[in-house]
């Protein structure tokens, strides 16, 4: 018994079972990560192929136009001739509009047949979501011209058009009409500025003669501006497409309501994976539209990245410094102990604390002061009082700054004494050793600190809800206005729109592939931030390394 006992015992002292344990609870992780990542790809990335258009008609004589998205069996619906059950399926019907319900389940015992005619054309338009029917004819100041659907250059004139209308329309209420706002608002608050004491010198009242003539020039400017859209629109009303649906009606779109015209079932292999890259582009270049379930979220990839830039910029520092001093002069004793016990328990602190922090600290306590010292002019409505890009990356830097102070200082005990002894014996200062010794070999801590810093701020979300995120920002922080970055404007994140996209838009089936998507590129925005900071580690790791032995 003792000699067949004794390769259990090596079995156990060995820690193979250990051992084997571990790497099964690695390869279980990497399996949920895989199939997430699997699940999140399928259902997101799929949206944008080129579906096909079936016609279906029912037992009801009823016909209808929609691709299909789904099918399940009815629950308790076995019969001996369909053990299984019978199946229904889910068709996206489009055209909600008209049927009030972008989404239909249809039975299949009620199908008499199906087809997929090549004359199927899929609408994409800027509102109520994708029109399914057929191109009929085009009108053209109220009068009537046939068109030949079937041609796919006369489908892409008109698309060509609409897009050329719809972009001229954007730059006159953007860049032209825009830009005049942005002068007329500074100009209003100038005047304002002046009318603070209540008294005007005569210097003044003559800058505030001169402002008065500016604005009135403005609003000249204005007004003709309006009148240039007036026309654009009633260009873009001329030319309707009339596209016949599923129940016999008629939908009458004009050009500005087009985004996109296509027959899927007409496109051939490679005309769809085109078609399909540039749905893709699309959504990662354009703006949201129909409360956020359709268009793009470039608005919040630019605002998340930004956020993401600011807060390291503010966090980097100050975690930096308060571990070199904590580490290296601070003195060891109770009162330090108690300071790194209460750095390590802000790490556990849920988000919304500091959101509620950031609320009452940055925007109402500093950004309300801010207002009354620079801006008082605008008061009451608040500049930097409000929501904004710079509280709530200031926020997120509270937030991460526990994480980059503890790694490090991981960095900094991991630099061998010799090193500081070896500094100071060649006549190197305190200062001078931690700036040209210490620093460059704690560097992968402290990159490693950042790392995690930008990984956990880049998916918050519930501090942001208080300082500055909105679900739809209609300008971004940067562009070509003086100061260029805005740190006052509200902004807009992934995060957040996975959110709002998922729980609170009003068409939740709709929705669905945007949650998918949207969680994908936060995923990939994720992954190329750390990546492009593990990159840079390892080459400072390498420079640094070489210099400082």
């Amino acid at each position: 018994m003792g000699n067949g006992s004794h390769p259990m015992k090596n079995f156990w002292r060995g820690g193979e079972l250990f051992v084997w344990m571990t790497a099964s609870g690695v390869a279980i992780s990497l399996l949920m990560v895989g199939s997430m990542l699997s699940l999140i790809m399928v259902n997101g990335l799929g949206q944008f192929w080129p579906a096909t258009l079936h016609e279906i008609r029912l037992k009801t004589q009823e016909i209808v136009i929609g691709e299909v998205v789904g099918q399940e069996v009815i629950p308790n619906s076995s019969t001996p001739d369909k053990p299984k059950g019978l199946a229904r399926y889910r068709y996206r019907v489009g055209n909600r509009d008209v049927f009030s319900s972008e989404y239909r389940w249809i039975n299949g015992e009620d199908i008499v047949s199906t087809s997929s005619p090549n004359d199927l054309t899929f609408v994409e338009r800027r509102q109520w979501g994708p029109a399914f029917g057929r191109l009929s004819i085009v009108a053209v100041d109220g009068t009537t011209e046939n068109m030949d659907s079937h041609t796919s250059a006369a489908i892409e004139a008109l698309v060509a058009e609409s897009t050329n209308l719809r972009q001229r329309i954007e730059h006159v209420e953007r860049d032209e009409i825009g830009a005049i706002n942005y002068r007329m608002e500074k100009a209003r608050l100038e005047r304002q500025a002046l009318m603070l004491d209540g008294q005007l010198s005569p210097r003044e009242v003559q800058e505030d003669r001169r402002l008065v003539d500016y604005i009135a020039t403005l609003e000249q400017e204005y007004q003709a501006q309006t009148v240039t859209l007036e026309q654009l629109h009633k260009e873009a009303g001329k030319k309707t497409l009339l596209l016949t649906l599923s129940n016999g009606k008629t939908a009458r779109l004009t050009l500005e309501q087009i985004i996109a015209v296509s027959m899927p079932n007409d496109m051939s292999w490679i005309h769809k994976l085109n078609a399909y890259l540039h749905n893709l582009w699309l959504f990662v270049s354009s703006e949201p539209r129909e409360a956020n379930t359709e268009g793009g979220i470039f608005p919040a990839i630019f605002g998340t990245v930004l956020m993401v830039f600011l807060m390291t910029i503010a966090v980097m520092p100050f975690g930096v410094m308060a571990a070199v001093y904590l580490r290296e002069y601070a003195k060891q004793g109770v009162l330090v102990r108690l300071v790194r016990i209460a750095v390590n328990n802000l790490a556990g602190v849920p988000s919304i604390v500091f959101g509620v922090f950031g609320l009452a600290f940055f925007v109402y306590a500093l950004g309300g002061t801010i207002d009354q010292w620079l801006f008082p002019e605008s008061l009451p409505n608040p500049t930097f009082g409000t929501g904004g890009i710079l509280w709530a990356s200031l926020t997120l830097a509270l937030l991460t700054v526990p994480v980059v102070i503890v790694a490090t200082e991981e960095g900094l005990s991991a630099v061998p004494r010799d090193f500081r002894e070896g500094s100071v014996g060649l006549g190197a200062t305190k200062f001078e050793t931690i700036w040209h010794v210490i620093l460059p070999c704690a560097l992968p801590g402290i990159l490693t600190g950042l790392i995690l810093a930008m990984a956990r701020a880049a998916g918050e979300v519930a501090p942001l809800m208080l300082t500055g995120v909105v679900k739809l920002a209609p300008s971004l922080p940067l562009d070509s206005y003086v100061p260029f970055l805005h740190l006052d404007r509200k902004f807009m994140h992934l995060g957040f729109h996975i959110y709002d996209v998922g729980f609170q838009s009003p068409n939740v089936e709709a929705a669905k592939p945007m949650v998918y998507m949207t969680t994908l590129i936060l995923i990939l925005v994720v992954v190329l931030l750390n990546w492009a900071a593990v990159m840079l580690r390892n080459r400072l790791r390498k420079r640094f390394a070489m210099s400082a032995v």
